[in-house]
């Protein structure tokens, strides 16, 4: 008599795989540089300064080369000085000591800077600082 035998079932180790997957996550991880992009398009002016370290508490306003007013990277209706200090007053919270960064492109219109630069004075905050790139000769 023939005596059957028993098949072994085939069964396939993903222990090692998700391993690998793991160091491949880890890696990338560690490997990755993050910088701070912001989707607004902007050609910051040149200077030869040293780069400034950012407070948390920090409120940027940033203007494109049409003029164009962003809040912490929400874009405003229009460029009017009261939409802009609207759009600030949430973010002050009453704290007159917050950072206020002015990003504006190299292109951008003085008025517009101008108009940033009041809009903040006239809701008292005096810790003003402007963004730019280092020149890179």
């Amino acid at each position: 008599m023939f005596v059957r035998q028993k098949k072994q079932e085939v069964t396939v180790n993903l222990t090692p795989l998700i391993d690998v997957v793991f160091l491949l996550l880890i890696f990338f991880m560690v490997s990755t540089s993050f910088t701070r992009d912001t989707q607004i398009k902007l050609d910051l002016p040149k200077a030869d300064v040293e780069p400034l370290k950012t407070e948390q508490q920090s409120l940027e306003i940033s203007i494109d080369k049409e003029g164009r007013f962003f809040v912490n990277g929400k874009g405003l209706v229009n460029a009017s000085i009261e939409t802009l200090k609207r759009a600030i007053e949430p973010t002050l919270n009453d704290n007159k000591d917050i950072s206020v960064i002015i990003s504006a492109d190299a292109n951008t219109p003085y008025q517009s800077v101008v108009t940033a630069m009041d809009a903040t004075s006239q809701l008292g905050v005096t810790n003003l600082k402007m963004a730019t790139r280092r020149n890179q000769e």
